[in-house]
């Protein structure tokens, strides 16, 4: 339909379509487990080309491009402070040698492609090279959640892919300034300082910024309230100030302020950089929105067969050649080089930097660089559903597949922990116990069961437990201040309702806790001296599984006083049972209850040596409780 037939709208009706077209997409995508990108892609072709509801030249008029290039240098900025130096060293040599070497590599071979295959101006093909090095974390990530790949190539792609975000667009920044320069017919000398000159003060004033914002939150001249406004503001100042003296080297400044600013080791740098997370993804949805509405089919039209070509020698030689090139000589083995070879989902940021880019190479009489954001929508679309469905079944193939069933991260290492432990273990639940304190490991890596000494909020963390395999949290330590700091540590990244909490000991209302500190409590249930006290006293976890010949009420005649603590549906997913909330089980589910002494005795009692440490670990609480209530 032409776009020409239907009433335009108001840049604030536009502004409001797009919110809510870009978050719904997102939510959409969650509740229904698809990639979000398809979803935006989908939305913005039929909004925009298809039914010509809103077009965002004619309706955004002149603040179209602007906004654009704004939105792009906030999301860049957020990139560049996910980069931390620190977490790089610490990372593996295969983290380190794609980073280094695979991405002048991967850019050198992604523009040869885009040359030869597509047929792209050198110019339009070097460009888009720098950009095909991204391969975007926000789509990797819950790639990652659903394949369950085991710890080391899921980190090595999840780190690549973070670290070379900021680097790709680096790099085609660098390329479009030299390109756009050449065209203005400029002497060699002449060029190469107004490039140098301009890439120089970009560098610097990111540098300069990113160091006195540093300085001005950590000696408090900046009150904490207006840390991120601040932030926002000078963000979109050195943007501007940068890009008047060189077009586009104000992408390069903003990503130069944010690795300083990653590598400042700031207190606040959590609440900044989670703020950052939610503002990119609003913008990202907008981005993604207004490019696929702004996507003219006639250009579509034009790549025709090349286009195919385009995905093919992408996804098939140069992502591999990208990976195997760097890897040689590393002790990575060959199954692991495969799948991160043959694995390099592109994302959002792509398509952003893509459409801007294609923009100035227009300006700059490069017709081409019009074909720059269809193509990367083509990739972008082509690489999601490509990897989205055989990364899975790649990963089984290679023996690199995690167990295809839950998990669950104990934080404490209490024998009530070792216990429940224990009794997942029959349910084909992967636990691991985490503690500060090595003692209290010990009981738990007798009975063979997976550990972490150190804290799990910790860089080191990040490093070695493999969090992918865990989706759920238990925080039942003895220390309910702690538990209530992972609790709302990890709330965010792993969901709410995924991060559990043990009850405190008393419930009285000098001890409440606000609703958004902590976890989900496990109201009813026993606190954690009772448990513990419990297990001293001859109780038992113990996990059973229902059939259709055995359900819920003979489980329950059989086991009289028996309480339910957790239920492990046939489909793989863990939940606890809370006072309040009825226990529903069908044939194939699996219930993990509290089993009192003459239960217990009944099936199989417990090792003496942990029910005698579980009676200290309650006495201990206990005394600790009297003294300090």
């Amino acid at each position: 339909m032409d776009g020409e037939m239907v009433p335009g709208l108001s840049p604030v009706q536009v502004v409001a379509l797009v919110g809510v077209l870009g978050v719904g997409a997102q939510w959409l995508a969650w509740r229904f487990k698809l990639p979000a990108i398809v979803l935006m892609l989908g939305i913005g072709l039929l909004v925009g080309p298809v039914f010509g509801l809103f077009l965002p030249d004619r309706d955004l008029g002149p603040i179209y491009r602007p906004l654009i290039a704004v939105a792009v240098a906030i999301i860049l900025f957020e990139g560049g402070l996910t980069l931390d130096y620190g977490r790089l060293g610490d990372s593996r040599s295969p983290v380190q040698r794609l980073v280094y070497l695979g991405a002048p590599l991967g850019w050198a071979l992604s523009a040869l492609v885009l040359w030869l295959a597509v047929g792209l101006s050198w110019q339009s093909a070097a460009v888009f090279g720098g950009v095909m090095v991204v391969t975007g974390p926000t789509v990797i990530a819950p790639m990652l959640r659903q394949a369950r790949l085991r710890a080391r190539p899921a980190q090595i792609l999840q780190w690549e892919a973070i670290v070379n975000d900021p680097i790709g667009v680096l790099i085609a920044v660098l390329v479009l300034e030299v390109v756009l320069v050449l065209e203005t017919g400029l002497s060699v000398g002449a060029a190469a300082w107004l490039i140098g000159s301009g890439i120089g003060f970009a560098a610097a004033l990111g540098w300069a910024a990113g160091r006195f914002m540093a300085l001005a939150f950590t000696r408090a001249w900046v009150p904490e309230y207006m840390k991120v406004p601040v932030l926002f503001v000078g963000v979109i100042a050195v943007f501007a100030a940068t890009d008047s003296v060189l077009h586009e080297t104000g992408l390069l400044a903003v990503t130069i302020m944010g690795m300083v600013l990653a590598n400042a080791k700031l207190s606040s740098y959590a609440e900044l950089h989670r703020f950052k997370e939610h503002a990119t993804i609003l913008l990202v949805s907008g981005v993604f929105v207004l490019m696929a509405a702004s996507l003219d089919f006639a250009t579509l039209g034009e790549l025709t067969w090349r286009a195919a070509l385009f995905v093919i020698f992408t996804v098939a030689l140069a992502r591999p050649l990208q990976v195997l090139i760097p890897l040689i000589g590393t002790k990575l083995p060959m199954n692991e080089r495969w799948l991160i070879a043959l694995t390099g989902p592109r994302g959002v940021v792509m398509v952003a930097v893509s459409g801007l880019f294609g923009d100035k190479l227009v300006e700059a009489g490069i017709a081409d660089g019009a074909a720059l954001a269809p193509l990367a929508f083509i990739i972008v679309l082509s690489t999601v559903v490509i990897h989205g469905f055989t990364l899975a079944p790649l990963a089984r193939r290679l023996g690199l597949s995690g167990a295809d069933r839950p998990g669950l991260l104990l934080v404490g290492g209490s024998p009530f922990a070792v216990a429940l432990a224990q009794a997942l273990k029959k349910a084909g639940v992967d636990t691991l116990v985490a503690d500060t304190n090595r003692q209290h490991l010990t009981k738990a890596r007798q009975a063979g069961i997976p550990t972490y000494y150190g804290d799990i909020l910790g860089e080191t963390a990040e490093h070695q437990v493999e969090f992918i395999a865990y989706p759920a949290v238990l925080a039942a330590s003895d220390n309910d201040a702690y538990n209530t700091l992972v609790a709302t540590d990890l709330g965010p990244h792993l969901g709410r309702d995924a991060v559990w909490q043990i009850s405190r000991e008393r419930d009285h209302a000098r001890h409440a806790l606000p609703a958004q500190l902590g976890g989900q409590r496990l109201e009813g249930r026993p606190t954690f001296q009772i448990a513990n006290q419990r297990l001293a006293e001859g109780w038992t976890l113990r996990s059973t599984r229902l059939t259709e010949e055995y359900d819920m009420e003979d489980w329950a005649a059989d086991r009289p006083g028996a309480e339910p603590f957790a239920v492990v549906s046939k489909t793989g997913s863990l939940r606890f049972a809370t006072e309040g909330t009825p226990v529903t089980l069908a044939a194939g589910d699996w219930i993990t209850a509290f089993l009192p002494p003459e239960q217990s005795r009944a099936e199989d009692a417990p090792a003496p040596e942990i029910a005698a440490e579980a009676a200290d670990v309650a006495r201990d609480h206990r005394e600790k409780g009297e003294t300090t209530s």
